[in-house]
Order: C-alpha cells, then sequence, then structure tokens
C-alpha cells in the first residue's frame, strides 16, 4: 500500500527488470527483521522472542526508524554523483545511530520524564533526530510537506507571539526538540503508531498481491465479466483499477500499471484519450477509498477515532459503492450517448479459465475479509492472508516465486516503507506542535465562529480545505493536519465523528481529478499521449457526482452503518436515484430514455438541480428544506424534465 502523495514515486509497487542493486539487497535484507518486529509486537509467537530488549512499545517504535530511516538517505539521495555518496551514508549512519541512542534510553527518557526536561546529551540528540527527520520528509514527501512540517515543528517556539486566533503556548527550543522526538505525541505520534501497528502488515499484503499477478487476474476477471457489455473497456477499468488501487493505496502508481492496459483497451473501443484517460484517473483514485484495504490513511483514521480498523472499512462500503456506481453511470451514459460497444468477444477472456487459474486470490481477499471483519483479528489478518496467498502461489506454473522474485518483493515491501515511515514522521511533528501548544482547540473555536453555527459553511468550508491541502500534499498529510484542526469543529457542530473524517479524506482524493493540478489525470494523459489539462477538466466531469458524495453520507450518517444496515436503505436508494440523475445531466443521457439533445439547456440543468435535492438530506437546522420536502420536490422535477428532453427528442 503506497502513500498517495503529490511527490509520489511511479516505481513504487512496481516490478522492476533485472537482479535487485546493493539497496535493493540491503532493502530487501531489511524488511526481514522489520517484519519479525512487527510480528513479535502483536504476540504473534507466545512469548516475545525480543522480549529481553524490546519492553515497551516506544522500543518497537525507535527499532523500527533505527532500520527503516537510514534508507531514505540512500533511497532518495539528493545527487546521483558519486562524490555525494559519502554524505548520504553518513547521514543513513547518523540516523541508525540516533535511533538506536533513543532505543537505549527509551527506559529512562519514560522514568525520568525527558520528553519535558532532557539532559544536555540528549538533548542534542534530540536535535540531530529532529533534523534529519525534516531531511528526511523533504526528500521522500516533497517541499511542500516539508515546509509545512518545518513551520509547524517550530512553531511552539513562538507561538505566543502569533494573533490571538492562532495563538497557543510557547515553549523553548530545547524543550520542543525533546518533546517532539522523545513524547508519545509527536514523532512517535499518532501516524506513526498507525503504521506500526497496522499498516505494515496490509502494506505487505498489497504488494503480495500485486507482485503474484494480481493485477493482471483482477483485469481479466472484469473483462470476462463486463468486456462484452455497452462501453464494456471502460467498466472493465472501473472494476480492475478500483480493486488495485484499494490493494496499492496508491492514485498514480496504479494509473501507471493497470492503465498500462485499460487505457489502450478503451482507445480501441472508441472512446477519446482524454476520456479513457480520466476514466482511469477516476477508477484508480476510489480505488483508494475501496475496503477492505483503502490506503494508509484509513489506519490512521482507525488510530484517531480509537476505533477498530473493520469498524472503518465497515462505514466506508456503502460511500465507495456510491462512488463507483456513480462513476459507473456517468460512464453508461457516456457510452450509450456515443455508440461505444462492447468489447468483442474473442478479445475478452472467458470466466471459467479466469477463475480456475486465479481463484487464490479471492480465496486470500476472502481470508482477509473474514478476520477483518467477522473474526476481528485487525492486526494479524494481512499477515495470515500473505501467507495464504504466497503458500498458494507457489502451486500456480504461471506465477510461481524464484529467489529472484522473493528478493524484488522484499525491495518492493521496503521501499514503501521507507517513504512512508518518513512521511509519518513527519506529518507526526505537526501532531506534536499542535498538541505542545494547544493550538488545535484555539482553531476549533475561531472556525466554530466563521461557521456561525452552519452546519453547511462548516462543511463547505472543511471540503475547500481537504481540496486545497489535498493539492500540495500527501493525503495522508492533508487528513492528519484537517483531522486536528478541522474534524473537531464539524463534530462540535453536530455531525458524525465517523462520517466527518470520511468526508475529510473523501475530498483530499478528490484533487487527483481535479485541475490545476489533478495528477491521476495527467499520469494518464501521459499513456493515453493526451493533453494533460484537457484530460484534467475531463476527469473531473466524469466525476461530476462523485464531488456530491462526501455530502450526502456526512448528513445521513446512517450510510456509515454504525446502526446495522435497515436504516441505511432509504438514504442509499435516495442517493443512487440522486447520483443517476446528476449523471444523466452531465452526460445528456437518461438511461431508458436516451440521449437529451435538444433544448439541454432545460432538461439537463433541471435534472441534475432535482438530482441534488433528491441525493442530499435537508438540514432544518440550516434553514433549509427537509429531505422528504426536497425528495417531493425534486422527484417530480426529474420526471417532468426527463419528460420535456424525451418529447423534444420525439419531434
Amino acid at each position: 500500500m503506497a502513500e498517495s502523495s503529490g511527490p509520489e514515486r511511479a516505481d513504487a509497487g512496481r516490478p522492476h527488470a533485472g537482479r535487485p542493486n546493493a539497496l535493493g539487497i540491503a532493502l530487501a535484507m531489511v524488511v526481514v527483521p522489520v517484519t519479525m518486529l512487527a510480528l513479535d509486537s502483536l504476540r504473534t509467537f507466545g512469548d516475545p522472542m525480543f522480549g529481553a530488549f524490546v519492553t515497551l512499545e516506544t522500543h518497537y517504535y525507535y527499532g523500527l526508524m533505527a532500520l527503516l530511516l537510514p534508507f531514505v538517505f540512500l533511497r532518495y539521495p539528493v545527487l546521483e554523483r558519486a562524490w555525494f555518496l559519502p554524505v548520504n551514508l553518513l547521514l543513513a549512519a547518523s540516523a541508525f545511530g540516533l535511533s538506536v541512542f533513543m532505543f537505549g534510553s527509551a527506559e529512562t527518557m519514560l522514568d525520568e520524564g525527558w520528553e519535558f526536561e532532557a539532559p544536555r546529551t540528549a538533548t542534542f540528540a534530540a536535535y540531530a533526530l529532529w533534523l534529519l527527520v525534516l531531511e528526511a520528509v523533504r526528500r521522500a514527501g516533497g517541499h511542500t510537506l516539508f515546509f509545512l512540517v518545518l513551520l509547524f515543528s517550530l512553531y511552539p517556539l513562538v507561538a505566543d507571539q502569533m494573533p490571538e486566533a492562532i495563538s497557543g503556548m510557547a515553549a523553548t527550543i530545547d524543550q520542543t526538540a525533546a518533546y517532539h522526538t522523545m513524547s508519545s505525541e509527536s514523532l512517535l505520534g499518532l501516524p506513526f503508531r498507525a503504521f506500526a501497528n497496522l499498516v505494515i502488515g496490509f502494506l505487505v499484503f498489497g504488494v503480495a498481491l500485486q507482485r503474484t499477478g494480481g493485477g493482471e487476474f483482477f483485469i481479466n476477471l472484469s473483462m470476462a465479466l463486463l468486456g462484452g457489455v455497452r462501453g464494456g473497456a471502460a467498466k472493465v477499468a472501473i472494476v480492475s483499477s478500483g480493486l488495485m488501487g484499494s490493494m496499492s493505496g496508491s492514485v498514480i502508481t496504479n494509473v501507471l500499471t493497470t492503465g498500462q492496459l485499460t487505457i489502450p483497451a478503451m482507445q480501441k473501443s472508441g472512446i477519446g484519450k482524454e476520456t479513457a484517460a480520466g476514466i482511469e484517473a477516476c477508477a484508480s483514485t476510489g480505488g483508494v477509498l475501496l475496503p477492505p484495504i483503502m490506503g494508509s490513511t484509513a489506519f490512521v483514521m482507525a488510530t484517531f477515532l480509537q476505533v477498530p480498523y473493520y469498524e472503518v472499512a465497515v462505514a466506508a462500503a456503502i460511500p465507495a459503492v456510491l462512488y463507483f456506481g456513480a462513476l459507473f453511470m456517468q460512464i453508461d451514459s457516456y457510452a450509450g450517448r456515443n455508440n461505444v460497444s462492447g468489447l468483442p468477444p474473442e478479445a475478452t477472456p472467458r470466466l471459467g479459465p479466469t477463475l480456475r487459474d486465479g481463484w487464490y486470490y479471492l480465496g486470500a481477499f476472502a481470508v482477509l475479509v473474514v478476520l477483518l471483519l467477522v473474526l476481528q483479528r485487525e492486526a494479524l489478518a494481512p499477515w495470515i492472508a500473505t501467507g495464504v496467498l504466497l503458500v498458494l502461489n507457489q502451486f500456480s506454473r504461471a506465477h510461481r516465486w524464484g529467489w529472484m522474485d522473493a528478493a524484488r518483493f522484499l525491495e518492493s515491501v521496503g521501499g514503501l516503507l521507507v517513504e512512508l515511515l518518513a512521511i509519518l514522521a513527519g506529518v507526526g511533528l505537526i501532531v506534536g506542535a499542535l498538541s505542545l501548544t494547544g493550538l488545535s482547540g484555539t482553531l476549533v473555536n475561531e472556525l466554530l465562529f466563521i461557521a456561525g453555527g452552519s452546519t453547511l459553511i462548516l462543511l463547505l468550508m472543511g471540503a475547500l480545505t481537504s481540496f486545497v491541502l489535498g493539492i500540495g500534499m500527501t493525503v495522508t498529510a492533508a487528513y492528519i493536519f484537517l483531522a486536528i484542526i478541522l474534524a473537531p469543529a464539524l463534530i462540535e457542530g453536530g455531525l458524525d465523528p465517523l462520517a466527518v473524517h470520511l468526508f475529510i479524506l473523501y475530498w483530499g482524493m478528490l484533487s487527483f481529478i481535479t485541475p490545476p493540478v489533478a495528477l491521476g489525470a495527467f499520469a494518464g494523459a501521459a499513456i493515453a499521449g493526451a493533453r494533460p489539462m484537457l484530460t484534467g477538466f475531463t476527469a473531473m466531469g466524469l466525476g461530476a457526482s462523485t464531488y456530491f458524495i462526501p455530502f450526502v453520507f456526512v448528513l445521513a450518517p446512517e450510510l456509515t452503518l454504525q446502526d446495522g444496515f435497515m436504516p441505511a436503505v432509504l438514504p442509499f436508494i435516495e442517493a443512487v436515484l440522486g447520483v443517476l440523475l446528476i449523471a444523466a445531466s452531465v452526460q445528456g443521457y437518461l438511461p431508458g430514455l436516451g440521449p437529451l439533445t435538444r433544448f439541454p439547456r432545460i432538461a439537463r440543468p433541471l435534472i441534475g438541480l432535482a438530482g441534488v435535492a433528491i441525493a442530499l438530506p435537508g438540514l432544518l437546522d440550516d434553514g433549509m428544506l427537509s429531505n422528504g420536502v426536497m425528495f417531493a420536490v425534486g422527484l417530480p422535477v426529474a420526471v417532468t424534465a426527463a419528460l420535456i428532453g424525451r418529447q423534444a427528442r420525439s419531434r
């Protein structure tokens, strides 16, 4: 599961040709002790194997840092030139030595409260580790995230001198350095704990699924099921990219892998290059929101909310269905309006042989889902599912691994672990600064004051802020920042906590298909040979319905299934109908009635507005109409507008 980020590397989780180089071999080797540490922390082997050394949770965290942080300076060198190698090696050695020092001092640190007042030697070590983490963030996370982490990590020094709206309790630089590196609220805070306790296992499972040929299987399965229907190539892209995106947790990586197959197939079926790239970008973006794996942000969310991960996965199920349902409706309307036929039978694999060759991928997924949702063993679930997958894969002649395949698998896992550790450690510094100064509480009060008690205004502010931060930051970084600052204000406004956190995550993800950045769309454009900006706007149009979905489930939290399935039935039906009408409005085609080619300025806007009225629950507290009234008005308007379009077309 790669981090979905702005500076995301295209090779994350992707097969490398040839033998691993020296760095790759080292990365592969370090994954073994990381895995042993992670499994040992879960008491997988009964009595802990490392019980003589790892007596505290912070021992485990500093141990992970000692194993992984040095590789940031080797995997992402400042310069590729040989003469700069000693500098990178020195930084790597320093990162290892400082992490080992913190590991060895963990018990004393806890007993004597070093996070508030540390000895001089420990303070100097804290300064050095702080600087190394900042440099690691700059290399792995990009300049935008680096400057944000830098500013926030230094904020405690001037917190009492800031304007009242953003003021907080100040701290000295010694106190700040010690708090950042030795407390459980900053460097080792919620983001790092989520990474250490949950993310590693799911990341290993995602890479294993990709490396054993899971991507090819899901594409073939999608083609066997949907390839022959109207717009089949596009619908295959939606299903296969959604499934692969859920495994990788990375929008750009997913576009650059599955897109190599799906985009040319769509173009051959008659879909324009900008549209093909836009469809792939929308599907890959939605994959990160699709249970059971989702992206690394979902695990951070579970840690923030202090709920089991399976609750987050269940809550995300209907929103994900709405997202992909909306995209499916958009594509079906597009295919109907443009007469895009399905793939010929000879171009689609047969379902039986496809399932016979790849049944064990579905079996591994089933094991994961049962362990997550039925047995609720979320920490062990990915490890067991990975073991099942790797064992069964060795019985497949087509995908059986050799030693080099295993080495490349471990190298891919190591690379993703290194990148994610650097990013989440850096984001932890933001969390620590807000915790040390008490700024988060101040900002919550200010946001509530600005919104004037209006939930709708708060949501619009949240959507805009999530989108803007999603442009320049990794999704996880943007989510954590907003989960601390914005989410409490929305919750204070009376909204459901889990729905609020999903709302923030969704809007951060939508930046991948929205200009001016639209990184997912631009990646697809590179494959299709399309114009990047036009592809971005095309993706935005194709995903138009999805922009309303976060408002739907945050205003109707029944859709997150926290109270069971039955309360969600009526809101779900209303949401599906509303999304269908919005898709018809955008594409100018209503399934069952056909294209709305005449008087579109009348019929299409009316249908779209009716769809919004039906899908979005009302807010009586904000002076808006209730949902029942909006539905009663919206449905007749939609029917009337559709009949106008049909009558105009039939004349």
